[in-house]
Order: structure tokens, then C-alpha cells, then sequence
């Protein structure tokens, strides 16, 4: 845990939010100077390579392109962080006395629309003394990844401030919608001192029903300092059964559920670290 007045090595908000631009018009005109030089050949190849590299940032979670990314908290403990998304909703309070039965805490990354329907689950959750995270206000799941720097930051702020005016806690942990960051991402998130996270490890349950394949998905990937990613209120109506099932799956491997304030980072690098 970071010490009171100390910088948290595991919270990194993106210092330089525009700096992807270099590396764009640099690209380009690499591409364009070896274009001129040796004709379509060599330039259309190079020039489809390096917009997939762009491509691969926007299209992979744990992408480190435009920001920081927390993708795994850094122990050998046996411990892993649970992300719940897509709340609040009608299983919240369910799912916060789960949680309490097994005496471990969550982070619930919270739609800001939704958190305007569902306001006493919102406040329970940071009553029973859960992590409250921003995941957009409105949740595009379909275009997420395509939204412009004005509307990326409407979604971002909107959600920030319902969230905040509700809970009375400003969140500090944002997730991108289907985990899609793309380069507008950064500076909203600079502005409200936010850093992103990933997982390592899921069972998809947002849209599979039956626990145990989802549980033995995310049993598979589970390793001391796991970041797992789970869901709440999906149209299956079973996650409250997931949470359940994973949450005595984990007593019997030995693992405990705690949030990433708990656990103490080492000097070396204990995230994947941006260029943004």
C-alpha cells in the first residue's frame, strides 16, 4: 500500500496524452519517404503495417499505445483484485451481500447513466467500503472504440461527475467499454486523474449463463496478483450464481479477493507502463 502523501506506483494517469501524434506523423512520413523511394511495392506493405500497429492499440485491452495500462497487480501473494462492470443494477445489493458473506472486497466499474437509475445500490457499494471505478456514462458498447475526443470525454466527465455526486468519492480507476482504448482515451483521463485497467483473467460472463464454464474459464488464467473481470445485470440474469461459485472456487485455491490498495508495488515497473 502507498504510503499517506506518497505517489500509488500502481495508479498511473497518463502524463503525456497527445504524444501518439508524433509517433503517428513520424510513421507516416517514414512511409511515405520509403513510398517515394521504392515505390508501392515497399510503401503499401509499410504503410498497412503501421496502421495495424494503431489498430492493435485501440483493439487490444492491455495495450500500453495511448496510456498506462494496470493489467495485473504486481505480488506473488496469493490475492487477485475483482472488477465487477456494467452496474449498478437489480443484482447489486445481491451481489454486495455475497461479498460481505466472504468478507473481500470489489471494484465495481460503474455506467454513469446507470448510476442515476440505481443511486442507494451506488452508495451501498461505497458504504460497505468497495472501490467505485468509471466505466463511461452510457456504456456504446458498439462504437466505443470509434468515439471522437469530444464525445470520448463527454462519456468520461458525465460519468465522473453522477458518480461522484452520488457516491461522495470521486473514482480514480477507469475501464474502457469492451476494453477498447482509443487515442482520445488519455487526455479526458489526465484531466480527471483517472488510470486505466484490464484484466487477466475472464469467463465472459457478460454473455455465457452457465457458472461453471465461466468459473473454469477464469480458473484457468488465475495467478497471484490476477486482475478478474466479471460483470453484474447481464440479460442472462445468472452472475450472481458466477460470483457465487468463483467466490468458493477461490477459498478452495487458497486465493483472497482485495483491492489494489492493499498491495504493496515494487520499485521496479508494476505496470505496463505508456508512452502516453
Amino acid at each position: 500500500m502507498a504510503k499517506p502523501g506518497c505517489p500509488d506506483p500502481l495508479h498511473r494517469v497518463p502524463r503525456r496524452p497527445h504524444a501518439w501524434w508524433g509517433a503517428l506523423l513520424l510513421s507516416q512520413a517514414l512511409v511515405a519517404a520509403l513510398w517515394w523511394r521504392f515505390g508501392w511495392v515497399v510503401g503499401l506493405p509499410l504503410m498497412l503495417a503501421s496502421h495495424a500497429v494503431f489498430w492493435w492499440g485501440v483493439m487490444k485491452p492491455a495495450s500500453r499505445l495511448y496510456s498506462p495500462v494496470l493489467a495485473r497487480l504486481p505480488t506473488r501473494e496469493p490475492v487477485v483484485w475483482l472488477t465487477i462492470d456494467d452496474g449498478p443494477s437489480e443484482q447489486t445489493p445481491a451481489i454486495l451481500d455475497l461479498l460481505d458473506a466472504h468478507r473481500v472486497k470489489a471494484t465495481f466499474f460503474v455506467v454513469g447513466e446507470r448510476a442515476l437509475a440505481w443511486p442507494d445500490a451506488l452508495r451501498e457499494i461505497a458504504r460497505r467500503g468497495h472501490g467505485i471505478g468509471n466505466h463511461s456514462h452510457t456504456h456504446p458498447q458498439a462504437w466505443f472504440w470509434a468515439l471522437g475526443p469530444a464525445a470520448m470525454r463527454r462519456e468520461i466527465a458525465e460519468a465522473q461527475a453522477a458518480i461522484t455526486g452520488i457516491a461522495g468519492i470521486a473514482p480514480r480507476w477507469f475501464r474502457a467499454v469492451v476494453g477498447m482504448a482509443n487515442p482520445f482515451v488519455s487526455a479526458p483521463l489526465r484531466e480527471h486523474g483517472l488510470a486505466r485497467v484490464a484484466w487477466s483473467a475472464r469467463g465472459y460472463d457478460a454473455v455465457a449463463a452457465e457458472p461453471a464454464a465461466v468459473v473454469a474459464r477464469i480458473e484457468r488464467d488465475l495467478r497471484p496478483g490476477a486482475i478478474v473481470l466479471l460483470h453484474e445485470g447481464a440479460k442472462h440474469g445468472r452472475n450472481v450464481e458466477v460470483l457465487a461459485l468463483l467466490l468458493r472456487r477461490l477459498e478452495v485455491l487458497g486465493y483472497s479477493a482485495v483491492l489494489p490498495e492493499a498491495v504493496q508495488a515494487p520499485a521496479e515497473a508494476s505496470v505496463i507502463p505508456g508512452t502516453s
